[in-house]
């Protein structure tokens, strides 16, 4: 009996194959992009879950009075160490990290790598597995090292290197040997290994280690700079660490930390999720969202073809009823032509995927598994959206159409002709509500987007190439980086070139309370450090306020300070020149120091934060220095770079020139939106498809239903335009009521994305009216070039038509 309904069903697919395509082809879209979006945030969501005992592993994470007075991401070294030693029954593990870049040598290969220093507990706590080497033994000595798979290949093209030496440069210049005792395996992504956009780290060097480069002491409670992480003893929750957190800052912080620093543990398994404001979380509702609308839009296609097909199938299920069929049967028959439509589709689907999946991967910026890495549970959804898709999509149709009176139905007559064409049109407006939804985001995101990376940044971007150089921080270190500037500045390629700690990436090098000399420190405001020589502000493109920048005279000088503006409006004065002259302290320093300049301000990191208050330092005061920023000649950059790329093999050998351009930096700081930015493309592009595979369909029918009457009016002398407008009016009303609905719809769901910056475009009536601008010409040329057709046609044929 089941065999005969499909087989039934098989053939009615058969008698109608354009329709069937067009079903096919929507829903096929929809299942396509719903597995794509559905297995990209499954693995977003599984980061850091996949590490050994991540129900117990926490990050702490410090929030300051000031945020501008220290780092969310980093505490008080000697924090999680002291919470395993006096809370034994509350801590079973800890970790602790310390970030750096360095170059790293094998003969006549020199690369500079990402790396970090730190406890010997890494491997073992998380259950990292090496490919080569013991994880209980491989970070025990000192001046030992383990390596990522892709960094043996790197330097001795295969992976069994246990024993082999490569050398590492520290801070003063000098290289030392390391022994590889571990070659780690591939892991997953983490909050650990990879805790931000620029820190993947390749290399683990143990604690033990840390002295060569030189490093701050992780023992040192005045030093909030360690990422630091720590695994609960089974059954203990975050809050019973409260009381023993507040002790220990309170009985060894110094003053100006222990009334400043609350420290709370973040579940590793919600950091990934809930950092920067939860903007990966915020993402992937964004995501989540979009496919369903998506994939609702594909089963309303389904729904509203169907209905609009019902007339030429109103006898045949009078015959069946005459002939006994039951409503259930019919019901049923419906239902099976529905499944295996979508059956279909989702085999369709399931074979693009392989095609669509490094589109769509490189399209948001992350690799997405293949269908043979899809976890076990992910197997049966493809037959689970079968069955709901296909009774979802089937089920209306089939039970308005089985509802008909027999007598009705062998006459050919749906009683219900009134609500059939309202409920399509209720569900054409659905979906082009849906898909103004999804366009007015893509164009809010696109405009937010472009002011991230417009003229509001305070500095200017074009042109500009950073790259890390060799550390010798010491005064000889920085002298001699001075004369290497020199040089690259002389290159008739090269406008300006400057030496600093910092670029404008969101990386800072410290924070500080400055105050007015005249006020207590209670009243210090929290500032940013930022350590550059006097080229900064020209090479950037920042103007300077108010009095000068940092000179080549004053490097040293501690008593003269440089200020943003931000600054000088935190500190009460409102106009720039106002500060000049001032007299400023610094907690923690005796000194007075006068402040000198005023520099413009500028966005240092993402426009989610407001630009902090700024204090500019010479690097000669504590020769520390990380980057050349080079100001290109505009025209041929790449000519330019091959040129710097020969200066710096011979200024500043043994090092390689890893370059970066500022437009490069600023993707990175606004990684994920860049991802929701592309999404949105091709939510739009997918979006649209569906929609106008609908409307193709409904006119496609109303035309062969009406072809009687487009010959009568053409007989009667009806032009071509007025029996094309017949179809448009069919449109019009059902496009006017859904951007109404869409158009306040967008605004709340944008003005609240909006909201999560502290500098943001203001939404204007511009991407709303080009929404509905152009989704309704696109609708009516596809009306008029479906029309266009039947409305040429012969009258006298069209009269002959039954």
């Amino acid at each position: 009996m089941i065999q005969n309904y499909f087989i039934v069903a098989w053939r009615n697919i058969l008698k109608r194959p354009f329709f069937a395509l067009l079903n096919i082809i929507s829903i096929c879209t929809g299942i396509l992009f719903s597995l794509l979006i559905g297995i990209y945030i499954l693995g977003e969501l599984q980061v850091n879950r996949q590490l050994r005992q991540a129900k117990n592993q926490y990050f702490l994470t410090s929030e300051w009075r000031d945020p501008n007075m220290g780092i969310p991401l980093t505490t008080l070294g000697p924090l999680a160490k002291r919470l395993k030693e006096e809370y034994p029954t509350l801590v079973a593990n800890y970790f602790r990290g310390d970030y750096i870049t360095s170059i790293v040598s094998k003969g006549d290969k020199h690369f500079r790598e990402s790396m970090d220093i730190g406890d010997s507990t890494l491997l073992t706590m998380y259950g990292f597995k090496l490919l080569h080497g013991d994880a209980t033994t491989a970070l025990k000595e000192p001046f030992s090292v383990v390596v990522k798979k892709e960094i043996a290949f790197k330097y001795f093209g295969r992976t069994n290197v246990v024993g082999e030496t490569i050398q590492i440069q520290n801070f003063s210049n000098t290289n030392h040997d390391f022994r590889i005792t571990g070659v780690l395996d591939d892991i997953p992504e983490n909050s650990i290994t990879d805790l931000n956009n620029d820190n993947h780290h390749q290399l683990f060097i143990p604690a033990s280690s840390s002295s060569f480069f030189p490093r701050a002491d992780r023992e040192d409670w005045t030093i909030s700079s360690f990422p630091s992480y720590i695994e609960l003893q089974d059954g203990v929750t975050a809050k019973e660490l409260e009381l023993p957190l507040k002790r220990l800052i309170a009985q060894n912080a110094p003053d100006g930390i222990k009334e400043n620093l609350t420290v709370k543990p973040i579940a590793l398994t919600e950091y990934y999720l809930t950092k920067d404001n939860s903007l990966v979380k915020r993402m992937l509702y964004a995501l989540s969202f979009v496919g369903v609308f998506i994939l609702l839009m594909a089963i309303v296609n389904f729904i509203n073809i169907s209905i609009s097909s019902s007339s030429t199938r109103i006898k045949e299920i009078g015959i069946r009823k005459v002939l006994g069929g039951l409503r259930n049967q019919i019901i049923i028959q419906f239902l099976a032509e529905s499944v295996i439509l979508v059956s279909v589709a989702t085999v369709f689907a399931l074979l693009l995927y392989p095609l669509a999946q490094p589109v769509f991967g490189n399209l948001i910026g992350k690799p997405i598994p293949g269908l043979t890495a899809f976890p076990l549970f992910f197997i049966a959804f493809p037959t689970l959206l079968i069955l709901l898709v296909g009774v979802a999509a089937g089920f209306y149709p089939a039970l308005r159409l089985s509802a008909l009176k027999t007598s009705d139905s062998i006459k050919g007559k749906f009683q219900t002709v009134k609500e059939n064409i309202g409920l399509r049109k209720v569900l054409a407006g659905f979906q082009f509500c849906l898909a103004g939804i999804v366009m007015i985001a893509a164009f809010i995101v696109t405009e937010q987007i472009a002011y991230f990376f417009g003229q509001s940044l305070g500095y200017t971007k074009d042109y500009i190439v950073s790259s890390q150089v060799p550390r010798d921080w010491s005064p000889l270190g920085v002298q001699k980086m001075e004369t290497v500037r020199n040089e690259f500045a002389a290159m008739p390629e090269v406008i300006n070139v400057t030496l600093s700690y910092e670029i404008p990436d969101g990386m800072n090098g410290g924070q500080g309370l400055i105050y007015r000399v005249e006020q207590d420190s209670t009243q210090a405001i929290a500032a940013q450090f930022m350590n550059s020589d006097e080229h900064f502000l020209a090479t950037y493109g920042i103007p300077v306020k108010a009095g000068s920048f940092l000179t080549a005279a004053t490097a040293t000088d501690l008593t003269k300070v440089v200020i943003n503006e931000a600054a000088a409006k935190a500190m009460g004065w409102a106009n720039a020149r106002d500060a000049i002259g001032q007299q400023v302290k610094f907690s923690g320093f005796a000194p007075i120091c006068t402040v000198t300049g005023v520099t413009g301000d500028y966005h240092f990191n993402s426009m989610q934060h407001k630009i902090p208050p700024m204090v500019f330092s010479h690097v000669k005061v504590a020769n520390t220095y990380r980057y050349l920023s080079f100001k290109l000649k505009p025209g041929n950059t790449i000519s330019a770079i091959s040129a710097i790329e020969k200066k710096w093999a011979t200024l500043l050998p043994g090092s390689s020139f890893e370059y970066r351009f500022m437009d490069d930096t600023l993707k990175r700081v606004y990684k994920t939106e860049i991802q929701l930015q592309k999404a949105s493309y091709a939510s739009v592009v997918l979006s649209l498809v569906i929609v106008f595979l609908g409307v193709i369909g409904i006119v496609s029918l109303s035309i062969q239903k009406r072809t009687k009457e487009i010959g009568i009016r053409k007989v009667l002398g009806a032009s071509t335009s007025s029996i094309m407008m017949l179809f448009i009016k069919d449109f019009l009303g059902v496009l006017i009521i859904s951007w109404i609905i869409a158009c306040p719809v967008a605004w709340v769901i944008m003005n609240n994305w909006l909201s999560n910056y502290a500098y943001k475009i203001t939404l204007t009536a511009l991407p709303f009216m080009g929404v509905v601008v152009i989704l309704t010409l696109l609708t009516v040329l596809l009306i008029i070039l479906q029309t266009k057709k039947a409305a040429h046609a012969d009258p006298v044929k069209s009269l002959k038509v039954e």
